[in-house]
């Protein structure tokens, strides 16, 4: 008797990402739709020159991700945002040539983008194709965004101080990447002027945007919110942000304060600023008095610097992926079994006060 055949279960195929290329230069236009063409998981649907094409061409095409020039004439990247979000959210990276439009490059990221990447200022093939790389990773990482958690409503009142919490922490170190401009904006504002231990946090951010970014979230704030330098002071009711391009570690100081450290070591790290960074020296200073929180990102930063916490006894919050633009740092935290708990964005606040 034959034995019958076995039968295999079928091969999952990556799913294709769809996407639309807008931009007011043909040239520009023409080298991004090659430079996304060439992976094979991602289909160009259509090009369009401006933001108005581009809304009729996201309704009419509906694309997993598009990528958007910032400035455009007639209605340019932060009005398309603006406009594409009341519509429907879709994942949208703002393409910018230049540190100068960094404050509309926040805007777009305030009115729903996902992420941004630099372009170069010349219009040289050789220069564009530099951000490749980059573009590719961060569109295959906004096509897997959660639509929902595109647009954050801005938080205006802090939560109460609660009379007593656990007393286990002196300091907050968080970690927060693609999604994470957003998700402070709702976060921060709910820590009092009084908040009683001080909050150090690695954003990954291009140089030339992290201190308008505080300057920015402070604004928003009761507690003070700065881009870091060296010595500045680890202080309850103050948050340090540490700059784009340098690592910012803690160090006990001999009358035994707290103070920013700013470094280019170790250079070997994808980013700089790193959490891992952050995170190890935390850890290092506080012992197992430290809280860290790692929240919506792409990668795994932050992984071994939870690891890091955990052995100093310290404590670590993820954020739930229900809440997250990009369940990535906080997945790999999670998986490797670092994660104390997992907290949906709109109960962080209270979950770092409950441990304070």
């Amino acid at each position: 008797m034959s034995e019958s055949p076995m039968v295999l279960p079928p091969i999952k195929l990556p799913q294709r990402i769809r996407a639309v290329v807008v931009d007011d230069s043909a040239f520009v236009r023409k080298v991004v739709r090659e430079m996304l063409a060439r992976n094979p998981l991602i289909d160009v649907v259509g090009a369009a020159r401006d933001g108005l094409e581009a809304l009729q061409m996201v309704e009419d095409l509906r694309p997993d991700v598009v990528t958007c020039d910032l400035a455009m004439p007639g209605l340019d990247g932060v009005g398309f945002v603006r406009r594409q979000m009341a519509r429907r959210p879709v994942p949208i990276l703002i393409l910018t040539a230049s540190p100068a439009d960094a404050e509309r490059v926040l805007e777009a990221l305030g009115a729903g983008a996902v992420d941004f990447v630099r372009k170069p200022t010349a219009l040289a093939t050789d220069e564009l194709l530099s951000i490749r790389e980059e573009l590719l990773e961060k569109v295959k990482a906004a096509a897997r965004a959660s639509h929902q958690n595109l647009l954050r409503s801005e938080s205006s009142a802090p939560i109460p101080r609660p009379k007593s919490g656990a007393g286990r922490v002196d300091a907050v170190v968080i970690g927060i990447s693609t999604g994470g401009p957003q998700a402070l904006r709702h976060l921060m504002p709910l820590f009092p002027a009084d908040f009683p231990v001080p909050i150090a946090l690695v954003l990954h951010m291009p140089v030339g945007y992290t201190a308008l970014f505080a300057s920015k979230l402070n604004e928003l704030c009761k507690l003070e919110v700065i881009e870091a330098k060296d010595n500045d002071l680890m202080m309850p009711g103050r948050a340090l942000l540490a700059p784009a391009g340098r690592h910012l570690q803690l160090r006990r100081m001999p009358d035994n304060r707290v103070a920013a450290q700013l470094s280019l070591h170790p250079i070997e790290k994808i980013h700089r600023p790193s959490v891992d960074v952050l995170f190890q020296s935390a850890a290092d200073t506080y012992h197992n008095r430290i809280l860290g929180v790692v929240m919506t990102g792409m990668g795994d930063d932050g992984k071994q610097g939870a690891a890091w916490i955990k052995a100093q006894g310290g404590t670590v919050l993820t954020e739930a992926e229900e809440s997250c633009v990009i369940y990535g740092m906080p997945r790999a935290v999670a998986e490797a079994g670092l994660s104390d708990a997992a907290i949906p964005l709109p109960k962080m606040a209270e979950a770092i006060f409950n441990q304070l």
